[in-house]
């Protein structure tokens, strides 16, 4: 019988008449006229070519057949329970894994405090957190969330601002002590300066502002290349040279005196938004759009307090 499993449903109704004794009673608790339960029974008896209630005015009576069937489906009920409390838990909790991509600084900085008390909120979503500082294609690496830096040049992200970045250049006050005192960005040509260089882009050219309002592009010629922030905070860390970063990304190091700023009535004149981006609402489960409400909520907070801080 190849469309045996369009009989489920009648499978079912007939336990639900075997063990609630007449075909009122099941109406009743399936929410089903009284006719539509005994034509249901009906047509299994049909397909299966057996006779499975004997029926009378006053009572109903299984027959041998109806009985074996009875016994061989014991375990249906219990599949209905499990699929409706599974959809139930689908619907009231938040469960799943969501992929998240954050460049290496941003990621070890904010993102990475809010993963145990977003796991407390959310015990059955599961993070996989990719740092990187190349930048991730969300469809081809299977990423649902991204923090990004930069405006959104994919229309087809939704994209909500977290934050601001700008630049500033520190050394550690090893380098400083050690080589020639800088008073000007012009000046930054004779001195050790760290860049950063990914696939994407080579920050090559430090723009910085004074606060009277005079500009300066300068072009470096770095004493150190790497693809990775991470690895030019340490760096400069230990007295290798000149790095250019936003301060909100190196607060430990500021705190702890391991680097200082560098020229620092000298900024960056532009502000680049901190964005948490997705590749839109309907293909959102509903994990990612848990952690996404969470995350933009958290790192916007985060964000803005170390801002004031800074400012």
């Amino acid at each position: 019988m190849d469309n045996l499993y369009t009989l489920l449903p009648h499978i079912y109704i007939f336990q639900r008449v075997a063990h609630c004794g007449s075909f009122q009673a099941a109406a009743n608790e399936l929410l089903l006229p009284r006719s539509s339960v005994s034509k249901k029974v009906a047509q299994l008896e049909a397909a299966l070519g057996q006779r499975l209630i004997q029926r009378s005015t006053r009572q109903l009576r299984l027959t041998d057949d109806g009985a074996r069937l009875l016994a061989s489906s014991d375990g249906l009920p219990q599949v209905v329970t499990d699929a409706r409390e599974a959809k139930l838990a689908a619907s009231n909790e938040p469960a799943g894994v969501v992929r998240i991509s954050s460049s290496t600084l941003l990621g070890q900085r904010y993102v990475l405090p809010l993963i145990k008390p977003l796991r407390r909120r959310y015990p059955k979503v599961r993070i996989e957190l990719n740092l990187s500082d190349e930048v991730v294609d969300l469809i081809a690496s299977a990423v649902d969330l991204a923090i990004r830096v930069g405006h959104l040049a994919d229309s087809s992200m939704v994209a909500k601002k977290v934050g601001e970045k700008s630049w500033q250049c520190f050394a550690s006050p090893e380098y400083l002590t050690s080589h020639p005192a800088l008073t000007h960005p012009n000046e930054l040509s004779s001195h050790d300066c760290l860049i950063f260089k990914n696939s994407a882009y080579r920050m090559d050219t430090w723009s910085l502002m004074h606060a009277t309002g005079e500009t300066a592009n300068i072009a470096i010629t770095p004493c150190f290349v790497a693809d990775d922030g991470r690895t030019l905070v340490d760096m400069a860390c230990q007295g290798m040279g000149i790095i250019y970063v936003d301060a909100l990304l190196i607060e430990p190091e500021l705190s702890s005196g391991k680097l200082i700023p560098v020229l620092p009535d000298w900024q960056d004149p532009s502000r680049s938004p901190i964005n948490l981006l997705s590749l839109g609402h309907h293909t959102r489960s509903k994990a990612v759009d848990a952690v996404w409400d969470y995350l933009g909520s958290e790192l916007q907070s985060k964000l803005m307090a170390s801002h004031a801080r800074e400012t």
